[in-house]
């Protein structure tokens, strides 16, 4: 039986943040059909909510799915446009991981009309309640924050070259958000315990920073994308483990930096 697609605490400051891929639930049927590399979900965003939970404390809402990026892929637009010309598509329902292992089994991958029915019934209520919070939220202060919180694996060669820095900020190259939001955020870093950063470096935002950052209509978008090495003992596997001073240092600095954007004004 499906459960809820997503859960929504709402909160008084102008931000909200969306954390669309920390989810781990399985469509009904779903798991039977996946390879062992699958069902184990390696590109989850692990522990996300956790670090966040500094978003009730500065009165930001949060919206957090419940379901796998293998389920569909919330950060995708429905039309499954490429966000990225030249580099491996992950699409909107996903056949591979992000190190190129087949998710399903042979022959047993999600075709066309399945696509449709997931994108009805986890996508769109999914941005429907984004759309419609970010309204709400507009029409109290003025203005409205999206803040899009994700983390992923600190190399991973089929995606990019190298090592990711620890921090990637991306606001479509600034469309997606005022220059004065951005720069107030990231001058948090200047005391944010050595960590690297990069502002629209290889991960610029996904489709959800690029569909709804809209400065010129009073909503801004930013996507926060961690590198795992940031707060995870080690990367790799199923469910890896949490480094818990790690975590208390990045949880802290994200709450800085959350501050920052609650205190913005235009």
């Amino acid at each position: 039986m499906d459960g809820p697609v997503f859960s929504l605490v709402r909160g008084d400051a102008p931000v909200l943040v969306t954390i669309p891929h920390a989810g781990t639930r399985l469509a009904p049927g779903m798991a039977a059909r996946m390879t062992e590399a699958g069902r184990a979900l390696p590109d989850t965003d692990w522990y996300v909510p956790r670090l966040y939970q500094v978003a009730a404390r500065l009165g930001a809402g949060v919206l957090r799915a419940h379901y796998s990026r293998y389920v569909i892929d919330l950060n995708r637009g429905g039309d499954d446009a490429v966000l990225y010309p030249g580099r491996p598509k992950t699409g909107l329902v996903p056949t591979l991981t992000f190190d190129g292992r087949p998710i399903y089994r042979p022959g047993a991958e999600p075709g066309e009309s399945e696509i449709a029915a997931r994108r009805q019934r986890y996508w769109q209520p999914y941005h429907d309640a984004v759309a419609a919070e970010l309204d709400r939220l507009r029409a109290r202060h003025g203005h409205a924050v999206l803040w899009d919180a994700h983390s992923i694996g600190t190399v991973i060669p089929r995606l990019f070259e190298g090592r990711l820095p620890d921090l990637n900020f991306g606001t479509n190259d600034g469309a997606a958000c005022a220059g004065g939001l951005i720069a107030a955020v990231m001058a948090g870093l200047t005391e944010g315990g050595g960590y690297s950063s990069v502002l629209d470096g290889r991960f610029k935002g996904g489709y959800t920073t690029r569909h709804y950052g809209r400065p010129a209509e009073g909503i801004h978008a930013i996507q926060l994308e961690k590198a795992q090495a940031t707060y995870l003992a080690s990367e790799g596997g199923a469910a890896p483990a949490a480094d818990a001073r790690k975590m208390e240092k990045l949880s802290g600095l994200i709450g800085d930096l959350l501050e920052r954007a609650c205190a913005w004004r235009p």
